[in-house]
């Protein structure tokens, strides 16, 4: 059971085709294609390079030492760290003055704790945040999610844990970022992504993707058929169940 099966109970027939495969439609031989092709890398080639932009972060931790050397990592990783703070309250008002495009937030600092600096954070402008802790307690995280955050790094962490959590956070507010457009609410959103989430899993298994490749395929068919992803999602849960 394909994707597509699965988005015909909602009336989805979309339709993907590359230059070449029109160009091969139109009637064009191989030698007209590649010629094509010769004079398409050439216009591409004339293009001026496209400057790269850093990813701008912020940090909030109130260890000095650990604050350091996550700046180290982030900027050994290409990152640009726009910000630092040292509690809270500073953190809510770095994130509003230098908008940073992430924000690394310790969940244990004075004056107002990561979680409730994350919420008033996303409240002014939703970025994606990964949280630092030490803890593995349910009850933080369930806090954590109820605040829209999504990415997670338990201490002591190691370098290679860094770029995968920042990777995740905002590949999570992506998502979340397309829901509430679609939602009324943050709580209609999160509740709408608990559906999404069985549904990318469902595609992982069947159809051998990534998760990223998996909301893709979610995200292209809401935009096609001009459905909500809630009900693309649906639409996938309901099929591959009646194939189980």
């Amino acid at each position: 059971m394909t994707l597509r099966l699965a988005l015909h109970r909602i009336h989805i027939e979309p339709a993907i085709a590359t230059n070449a495969r029109r160009l091969q439609t139109a009637g064009l031989q191989v030698p007209v294609l590649a010629q094509y092709k010769r004079a398409e890398r050439r216009v591409f080639s004339q293009e001026p390079p496209t400057r790269l932009t850093l990813v701008r972060v912020l940090i909030a931790e109130d260890e000095t030492i650990i604050r350091l050397d996550l700046r180290a990592l982030l900027e050994r990783a290409g990152f640009e760290v726009c910000a630092e703070a040292r509690d809270g309250e500073e953190a809510v008002e770095l994130a509003r003055s230098e908008e940073p495009d992430v924000a690394v937030l310790d969940v244990k600092m004075p004056r107002l704790d990561g979680i409730e600096a994350a919420r008033r954070i996303l409240d002014e402008r939703p970025i994606p945040i990964v949280m630092l802790t030490a803890y593995g307690q349910e009850e933080l995280v369930s806090r954590a999610v109820e605040a829209g955050v999504f990415g997670y790094l338990v201490k002591p962490f190691r370098e290679q844990d860094l770029l995968p959590a920042i990777h995740a956070a905002r590949a999570r507010h992506d998502e979340l970022s397309a829901l509430r457009e679609e939602a009324d609410s943050l709580s209609e959103a999160l509740a709408a992504r608990k559906v999404i989430e069985r549904a990318k899993g469902l595609l992982m298994a069947k159809e051998n993707l990534s998760e990223d490749e998996a909301f893709a395929r979610l995200r292209k068919a809401s935009q096609v058929s001009g459905r909500s992803l809630k009900v693309v999602a649906e639409a996938v849960l309901a099929t591959f169940g009646a194939d189980a």
